[in-house]
């Protein structure tokens, strides 16, 4: 059994979700703190003394004034889009058509997908996300060379071949069948393997036709322990496109529903542009939602209705969507949330926008017995943040009354510099203190 690691600084844990508890019903932070590991989980919390008395012999980090919470989750990307984040002025359809699918036609060479996969979990953990869900292109090489990387790493991640065989270039096209032996096939080999998840990701329905999508549902209906993962409702024009190509279906959810695609376990990007019914549906199908606030502002999409939708005990997470999104940072992602929401006369309070790229993600994961919190048997997968991470954060952050005055401006201005140290399963992956 391994030795018994205590991690000491400032920590935030949640008991409960503050969009439904409230702020101070849900949130747990304790000043000089800390978390004890062992075997890749969290053995206890508690306060720093506590923990020192219990654990005499254990190897000690102290972070000082570094606030210890869950790694970050992001609940929708596309990894093989790494190197064309930020490319200009398209909307959506345009955008894919112009940058995304000639890029992803490169990851039918192994070695390329290979390169770009340990580039993006570079990327990722120098932000602090510990957990991915990422599409990956049609291509199994692209699946494998995401995976493997993961593995090598020792992280949880989810994942799987996007599934496209029409309105794509003809190097990024499949077949129903193709589809269906690809995905299984590398389900098989992946899904539960270490800390990794297969999830079955059509990308949406204008690129699948209905053959294809029920090839989808039927191989989810086999391995109804996989996530199935796609986008939902993302631009006005995509919608009305979606209408044209499925003039029988009642809306844009129905194109998946009645091809066995909505249900518990279901992962559904953006869904900004919802219909009455649609909405009524996904929270009866607990079905999860993902907010990928720079991608919608960055594409030009719209305004997801967070207040609505939590309002209605929708399953919601949070997602940087690179490389749609604009940025591989949860930080950046919360602060955008804020300003999106804000946009639509709701200021998302420091503990719900940190609660959705941690507990919220993982519970649109169906992982939040797994990860995203501090609490005993959850997976140690954590970050340490400096409060103090530049010139700009500290001036503001030093009059700070509480925690959340102290934490919101690192979520509204921080990036991968405030990101001091992390962990995943028990090992740090990132800088760490010095032991003492």
């Amino acid at each position: 059994m391994a030795d018994t690691t205590l991690l000491l600084g400032q920590t935030l844990s949640f008991r409960a979700d503050p969009f439904a508890a409230g702020v101070a019903e849900s949130a747990v932070h304790v000043r000089h703190g800390g978390v004890a590991l062992r075997d890749g989980l969290i053995q206890e919390t508690g306060t720093a003394d506590e923990l020192r008395a219990r654990h005499p012999g254990a190897t000690v980090r102290d972070y000082g004034d570094g606030l210890i919470t869950a790694g970050f989750i992001d609940a929708h990307a596309h990894f093989p889009q790494t190197a064309m984040i930020a490319s200009w002025g398209k909307r959506l359809i345009d955008w894919l058509n112009t940058y995304t699918f000639p890029e992803e036609m490169r990851f039918a060479d192994a070695a390329y997908a290979a390169e770009i996969a340990a580039r993006y979990f570079d990327l990722v953990l120098a932000n602090g996300t510990t957990t991915v869900c990422s599409f990956c292109t049609i291509h199994p090489e692209s699946v494998d060379a995401y995976f493997s990387e993961a593995q090598a790493r020792g992280l949880r991640v989810l994942g799987g071949k996007t599934c496209m065989d029409r309105n794509a270039p003809e190097g990024l096209r499949d077949t129903p069948q193709s589809a269906y032996d690809d995905s299984k096939a590398l389900l098989e080999k992946w899904h539960g393997a270490g800390r990794l998840s297969y999830v079955i990701t059509p990308r949406f329905s204008p690129t699948s036709t209905p053959d294809q999508l029920a090839a989808m549902g039927a191989l989810w209906a086999e391995h109804p322990d996989c996530l199935m993962q796609t986008h939902l409702s993302e631009q006005v024009d995509e919608v009305s496109w979606v209408r044209s190509l499925f003039p029988e279906a009642r809306d844009y959810l129905d194109t998946y529903e009645c091809h066995g695609l909505l249900g518990p376990g279901a992962v559904f990007g953006h869904a900004i542009h919802l219909e009455p019914r649609e909405r009524a549906r996904l929270k009866e199908a607990d079905a999860s939602l993902v907010h990928c606030p720079t991608s919608n502002t960055f594409i030009g999409s719209g305004l997801f209705d967070m207040d609505g939708l939590m309002r209605e005990g929708q399953r919601i997470g949070l997602a940087t969507d690179t490389g749609g999104g604009s940025s591989f940072s949860m930080l950046r992602t919360m602060a955008a949330a804020y300003e999106v929401a804000q946009l639509r006369g709701r200021a998302l309070h420091p503990a719900e926008l940190y609660w959705l790229a941690t507990q919220g993600a993982a519970r649109a994961l169906r992982l939040d017995h797994r990860i995203g919190n501090l609490a005993p048997g959850i997976e140690a997968d954590l970050v340490v943040l400096d409060l103090a991470s530049t010139p700009a954060i500290a001036q503001r952050s030093i009059r700070a009354n509480d925690i959340w005055e102290a934490l919101f401006p690192t979520i509204m201005m921080g990036d991968d510099r405030a990101v001091s140290a992390v962990w995943a399963g028990g090992r740090s992956v990132m800088p760490a203190a010095s032991a003492g």
